[in-house]
Formats: C-alpha cells, sequence, structure tokens
C-alpha cells in the first residue's frame, strides 16, 4: 500500500477537493427540498469535517480519498434530488420496468463497493492489522457502519424532522428498507475485498516473477 503525500505537494488530493467543493456548490442551487438537503448533508459535514481533523496524524492513500470523492459525488447529487425523486433512478425503473426508484440502493452499494478500501487501509496501517484478516474484517466494518448509519439515519429523522422521514430516508414504503441497504452494502463490500485480494495477489506474483528473472540475470 503507497504511504499518502503531504498536503501542499499532493496535487491530485486539491483537485478532488475542490471537484466536491464545486458539486457541493451547484447541488446546493435550489434542492427538492431545502430542509431535507441541509439533512442529508448534515453527516456529510461530520465526516468532512474527521477527515480534515485527522489529516495530519492520518492521511489516507489518494486511493482511498479518490473513492471517498466519488462516494461523496453519488451522494451530493442524490441529496439534491433527494434520493426517491432522482432522475437517474426513474430512468431505471422505466427502462428495466422496476417497482420502485433504486438510486438509494445504487448508492448504498456502492458505500460498500467504494468504502471498504479505506476501511483495510485504515486497519491495515492503523490497527495493524494481519493483511490476511484485513479483507475479512474491512467487510465487517462496513456492514457494522451500515447498520449504524440506519439507525442513525432514523433517529436524526425522527428527532430532527418526523414529517420529513419517509423523504430523508428514501424507504419508498418498503418496510425492509434497511435491510436491504445493509445487505447491498455487505455484498459491494465483499466484491470490492474480492478485487482488491487479486489485485494484490497478481502484484506479488508480479513481484516475486520480477525478481525471480533479477537473481537468474545476476547469476548468468
Amino acid at each position: 500500500m503507497v504511504e499518502p503525500l503531504p498536503f501542499r505537494s499532493n496535487r491530485p488530493l486539491q483537485w478532488m477537493i475542490a471537484w466536491l467543493a464545486g458539486i457541493w456548490l451547484v447541488t446546493a442551487i435550489a434542492p427538492f427540498n431545502r430542509f431535507d438537503w441541509l439533512l442529508e448533508n448534515l453527516l456529510v459535514f461530520i465526516y468532512g469535517a474527521l477527515l480534515l481533523l485527522t489529516y495530519c496524524r492520518f492521511p489516507f492513500s489518494n486511493t482511498s480519498y479518490s473513492l471517498f470523492t466519488l462516494f461523496l459525488t453519488l451522494h451530493l447529487v442524490g441529496a439534491h434530488y433527494t434520493y426517491a425523486e432522482m432522475p437517474l433512478g426513474f430512468w431505471l425503473r422505466d427502462a428495466f420496468d422496476l417497482g420502485r426508484n433504486h438510486y438509494d440502493r445504487i448508492v448504498h452499494f456502492a458505500y460498500g463497493l467504494l468504502i471498504a478500501y479505506p476501511f483495510r487501509e485504515v486497519l491495515l496501517r492503523a490497527a495493524r492489522v494481519r493483511p490476511a484478516w484485513s479483507y475479512f474484517l474491512a467487510v465487517t466494518a462496513v456492514l457494522g457502519f451500515s447498520g449504524f448509519y440506519e439507525v442513525l439515519e432514523a433517529g436524526v429523522a425522527m428527532v430532527v424532522s418526523p414529517e420529513l422521514g419517509d423523504a430523508y430516508l428514501g424507504t419508498q414504503g418498503d418496510i425492509w428498507d434497511a435491510q436491504r441497504d445493509m445487505g447491498l452494502a455487505f455484498l459491494g463490500a465483499i466484491l470490492a475485498m474480492l478485487a482488491t485480494a487479486w489485485r494484490q495477489r497478481k502484484n506479488a506474483c508480479a513481484a516475486k516473477g520480477f525478481g525471480t528473472m533479477a537473481e537468474g540475470q545476476k547469476n548468468t
């Protein structure tokens, strides 16, 4: 895993922050429901502040920051329309004859697919977990945080604005919405870790082959 660069010389990260700031400004213009938009962005502000405050002690790799950026882009766009009213979700519903707007399902799947890798990075670099265990624990962390988020989201909706509960939660009348969202995040995390393990194995085999070739050239 590549060690992160200092922020002052990390131009890709600077561009990612500029991109997210631009997306946030654009999606802040005339959202579908202003109060729901504020609720959707509340946790974004909290997590963004945590990333900024912990940057000096634990900067993530640019790969992880790229995954964060992609996920937050999906979330910010969804927050502008509310997840249940996202036009892309309606297009998918009509194109594939689906029963509901599935944009929220896409984002929950993306959470597992995109955030499992940063979780694994924390486990490897901060918790010093053995690489073999890091894949399983990253998937477990995604599932745990996904469940925690569903509970936290419901709590915020009930305390801050009960009348916006369905729009904020995006349940669309599905009583099993939280469980299905967690299941998709879990599936996304599994796929992410399988892809990561395959890539790590491929890189290890390539490095071993290169080392063998170099050793053979040295002996000739």
